[in-house]
């Protein structure tokens, strides 16, 4: 059967059994008594490269055909087909066992009584690497699921699978890291080699099983998503050209920007999920009155915010101002985002008075041609980031009140003189992050059948009727491509006459991949704009991050005391500033050289360098969305005792007195550690994926598509390991009591 047992699946055997030899009978297993990284390259070898590689090979038939017929037939035969031994077999091979027997075996044997008594004694030693290599078969059979066994569970449910054991690989290798004693006495007393410290060695041992283990365990994930999402991706038949536009009547744009817009105009296939068509629940949310009530909800909620914030105590835990929007409006916006898509610009407040200016001053300008780009949104995107770190503004309920109030105003001012919603499409700071963040949600307002739109005549989504208006973002539905610019105001919903606009699941290509023509955006790969606002939030939230944990506030602090500064102000401010602005200015267009030298491809250095930009968005979500979840999981009671201050000052005494006990920071939840690495992992796979969908499209080869991903990989790489290092350090609890 040379088709099923190509040479390939021998060398991958005979490689397996290499790497087990290496472990097990080189002299790594004699230094692994002295030296703890040794032991745990030992443990790295027989759990996550052999396994694997020996099943690769599918070694079950052809070493059954090797024994003697007569052994074959008479002595295994019978035994293999008794029925007892396969429900034996089923049981042991089923993946919930082999995940729960390989998560069992690793930290029952590396408990240090156990541990101990393996380094002590040869006997016990070798049965702990025996255990260690057959749980790791079992877990290794159902990823690698060789033939001609069949799989119990769809493929798609061994991603959590993997998921779930890199979570424990990952709890595991950073206790080592972080742990401040020796674990294991054995090494302490061990003869120190080239001066590495107990300490130093254990911290090494875990990186050792933590990084290329983290990554094995990420592989076949990103496999298993490409084989799942490979035949749904082919690109759709290019569409005909609409009807054209009537020439009678105004309109504020170009409902196309080039003849033959290459655009995705997917049609949605029947069994796509559309909110607005999900029972009452979906009614309820197409109804218009529903959004003026959400609206009317934040709004009063915000004016709420403002009267406390200038009127009530100064001390953040206690006023409304400086536990709402930092703690509980932050954390519960990317959970939307994740969740769903844009729910916060559906309901923002910010719209009442916008919309009252626009109909008392009439919103006749158009907005200036120089400002019709993102880098405006995106130097205030920068400001306020800096703003918030070096001004401390989630202490400070005086200035929280006076943000809310500027934008109210800006708000105002801007949409009252011109036309259209350009304080939503080219200022907003928070728009433009819910818009970014929105590329990867899971529903997106778009048309259900495209054919409709191909015999429509009048295009009211956008041009609006008597009764509706159009799209205030000039956003033509049938070539709006993704949740880019999209407030999910409804608009466009209300206005079709063909009931043909939805709030449905994504369909196609994923939207940070395609690169065809979109209404009122061009195509991204033209947009140094778009880039750089995606560049800023991603670092960004890394940045911002990493100005809460206890390493980094330490060592500004001991920073300025050297250079004889009063406070750390200066080096938190350029620190910031340089992580968000300096770093990705520097570091992606050195990333980007080098994939364009290596590949060689024939794109132009800036479209390369502003299409792997957008594959980032996932991992910087990532890391906004794990650092938000700890403080709102970890703060979520903070909000009681304020609306309880705020009830007795305005004279009401129905809520009680103010329970401060919850305004401390609550403790840090079990679960939510391993949650957090899994969203990094999630987002991790996420774009390395992307990124190796975009380096197949954009080289003709192999060799020059790895080199494309290569640099690009590094650097997610790289945000993934500091993102994970960051959740485990320290963190500053902002807007609590001290405890």
């Amino acid at each position: 059967m040379p088709n099923r047992f190509p040479r390939w699946r021998a060398w991958c055997f005979a490689s397996g059994l290499a790497v087990i030899w290496v472990a097990m009978a080189s002299p790594l297993d004699a230094m692994g008594n002295l030296l703890l990284q040794a032991h745990m390259l030992q443990h790295l070898l027989l759990m996550m490269i052999a396994p694997p590689l020996i099943w690769l090979g599918a070694p079950g038939i052809p070493m059954l055909r090797g024994l003697p017929h007569r052994v074959r037939k008479y002595w295994l035969g019978p035994f293999l087909a008794w029925r007892g031994l396969h429900g034996v077999l089923h049981v042991l091979t089923h993946p919930a066992t082999c995940l729960l027997l390989f998560i069992l075996t690793t930290w029952i044997w590396h408990w240090p009584p156990l541990y101990e008594l393996g380094l002590r004694n040869a006997t016990w030693h070798q049965v702990e690497h025996a255990c260690f290599l057959v749980a790791s078969l079992l877990f290794w059979w159902p990823v690698i699921q060789p033939w001609p066994s069949k799989a119990v569970w769809p493929r798609w449910a061994l991603i959590p699978y993997l998921l779930i054991a890199d979570v424990s690989n990952t709890v595991f290798s950073a206790a080592f890291c972080f742990w401040e004693d020796v674990i294991y006495p054995t090494y302490e007393l061990a003869p120190r080699i080239a001066g590495i410290t107990a300490l130093t060695d254990q911290a090494v041992a875990g990186a050792i099983m933590w990084v290329p283990g983290s990554i094995i365990f990420l592989i076949p994930v990103a496999m298993i998503i490409r084989s799942l999402l490979s035949p749904r991706l082919a690109l759709p038949n290019k569409p005909q050209p609409l009807d054209p536009i009537p020439s009678s009547g105004p309109i504020s744009l170009p409902l196309f920007d080039e003849p033959s817009s290459t655009a995705d105009s997917r049609s949605s296939a029947t069994s796509s999920f559309d909110l607005l068509r999900a029972g009452r629940f979906g009614r309820t949310i197409r109804h218009p009155l529903f959004r003026r009530s959400m609206q009317t909800l934040m709004l009063l909620l915000a004016i709420a915010i403002i009267l406390d914030g200038l009127l009530g105590p100064e001390i953040s835990p206690m006023n409304l101002a400086g536990v709402l929007p930092w703690i509980h409006w932050r954390g519960l916006v990317v959970l939307a985002l994740l969740i769903a898509g844009n729910l916060f610009c559906f309901a923002c407040p910010f719209m009442l008075p916008r919309e009252l200016a626009k109909k008392l001053g009439g919103g006749r300008l158009r907005w200036p041609r120089l400002l019709r780009s993102k880098w405006l949104a995106v130097v205030l995107l920068v400001i306020f980031l800096w703003a918030y770190e070096a001004f401390s503004l989630w202490d400070t309920p005086w200035w929280t009140a006076w943000i809310v109030l500027t934008y109210f105003a800006l708000a105002m001012a801007i949409d009252g003189f011109f036309r259209g919603a350009s304080f939503c499409k080219y200022i907003c700071p928070i728009g433009q992050f819910h818009f970014v963040q929105s590329m990867v949600s899971p529903l997106e307002v778009r048309v259900r059948d495209t054919q409709t739109c191909q015999t429509c005549t009048t295009y009211d989504c956008i041009r609006g009727n008597d009764q509706q208006r159009g799209c205030e973002l000039d956003l033509f539905v049938p070539r709006k491509v993704g949740g880019l610019d999209c407030t999910w105001c409804l608009d466009c919903v209300h206005a079709c006459p063909h009931d043909n606009v939805g709030i449905l699941t994504r369909a196609g290509e994923p939207e940070l991949l395609n690169d065809g023509w979109r209404s009122s955006l061009r195509r991204l790969s033209s947009r140094w704009d778009i880039a750089a606002l995606v560049a800023v939030l991603v670092f960004g939230a890394f940045a911002n991050a990493m100005g809460m944990v206890g390493p980094i506030l330490q060592w500004q602090d001991e920073l300025a005391i050297r250079m004889g500064l009063d406070s750390s102000w200066w080096i938190t401010s350029i620190s910031l500033l340089a992580g968000i602005v300096l770093v990705p200015l520097l570091l992606l267009p050195l990333i980007a050289t080098a994939s364009h030298s290596l590949a060689r491809t024939s794109i132009t250095f800036k479209q390369l360098t502003i299409r792997y930009t957008l594959t980032l968005v996932p991992i910087g979500f990532a890391m906004w969305l794990v650092h938000m979840l700890f403080h709102l999981f970890t703060s979520w009671g903070t909000v009681i005792p304020s609306i309880q201050r705020a009830s007795l000052d305005l004279g009401f005494t129905s809520l009680g007195e103010p329970a401060w006990a919850l305004s401390c920071c609550g403790p840090v939840p079990s679960w939510l550690l391993p949650l957090e690495l899994l969203i990094l992992d999630v987002g991790l796979v996420v774009t390395l994926w992307l990124q190796y969908r975009l380096s197949g499209r954009l080289t003709t080869n192999l060799r020059r598509e790895v080199a494309a991903l290569l640099p690009w990989a590094f650097l997610t790489m790289a945000l993934w390991a500091l993102a994970v290092w960051i959740i485990f350090q320290p963190m500053e609890m902002r807007g609590t009591m001290p405890s």
